[in-house]
């Protein structure tokens, strides 16, 4: 007599219409096998939205549709995720919208302005937490966190490159030019003025470590920075945040190229020398591992 053939695992309820299989031996996310399958690409394109219009006020916004695939392969509904350069609040409406709950942390209290104005344009009635003070002593005031998923300054090139917010003239945000000098704040434990670079890197990792303490074991942490210039010179950034978040405990995972191809093209160094046009950003995952 054949014995009773096995009943496949039902999805959760939310998760019917989802493509592909769920699994219920998986404790990352929420994802069915498909969809965690092409998040493991090596590169994504950014997905801008209607959501992001309100960001465009910041000199360096990130588009909700890039946080929300971060969220959604490293968290569970209802989990935590911390932001300790939250900026206009991307990744706080990416967590709302995911069902998350965010914390978020500034310098500047204008930015907390933008997200409010973001939130209530959406409407949105927040479950998220946004900090205003310096991330090295804020982080002492919340809990473990399931994901940490952040963006710094790029050092001081807001200041170097006189590039403010751009305008709207274009048929792109990402291809409009900008208008005047706007950088992040004029205090100086904000990152972006420290004039040496190896200053904003120390000031970056210290920050990096308080995090590691508030994160969950076997947790992950993105940092999402492109290579840039210090001193007319190019810099391998990305080399440098996976050797400081090492020397903190992070564990390296593996980079994604976030394509931003509809940036514009400058003629840098032309025609004497060759200087690259940076049409990506790096989305540097780590996990803590403690033994």
């Amino acid at each position: 007599m054949e014995g009773k053939r096995e009943k496949r695992p039902r999805k959760p309820k939310e998760l019917e219409n989802q493509p592909g299989r769920y699994d219920p031996r998986n404790t990352l996310n929420d994802l069915t096998g498909k969809e965690w399958l092409l998040l493991t690409k090596s590169f994504w394109e950014t997905e801008t939205s209607v959501i992001d219009k309100g960001a465009y006020k910041h000199p360096a916004p990130f588009m909700v549709e890039d946080i929300k695939k971060l969220i959604s392969m490293y968290t569970k509904k209802d989990m935590v995720i911390l932001d300790p350069f939250v900026g206009s609040g991307t990744s706080l409406i990416a967590a709302e919208l995911l069902s998350r709950k965010g914390i978020g942390i500034d310098l500047n209290p204008g930015y907390k302005d933008l997200y409010e104005e973001r939130i209530q344009a959406l409407g949105i009635v927040p479950h998220s937490e946004y900090l205003i003070g310096d991330s090295l002593k804020k982080i002492d005031e919340i809990n473990l966190v399931d994901y940490i998923v952040t963006s710094p300054p790029y050092h001081n090139i807001l200041r170097n490159n006189s590039k403010g917010t751009r305008n709207h003239t274009g048929k792109s945000y990402r291809m409009s030019a900008r208008d005047g000098i706007e950088y992040y704040s004029e205090l100086e434990n904000d990152l972006g003025n420290f004039e040496q670079y190896e200053d904003f890197l120390n000031a970056f990792s210290k920050i990096m470590r308080k995090a590691y303490q508030h994160l969950r074991n076997k947790k992950y942490t993105t940092v999402i920075i492109s290579d840039f210039t210090v001193n007319k010179k190019e810099v391998c950034v990305q080399g440098d945040i996976v050797r400081i978040m090492s020397e903190a405990g992070y564990e390296f995972s593996g980079t994604t190229v976030l394509l931003q191809p509809v940036k514009p093209l400058y003629p840098f160094g032309y025609p004497y020398a060759y200087k690259i046009n940076h049409h990506h950003q790096n989305i540097i995952t780590f996990r803590k591992i403690e033994s």
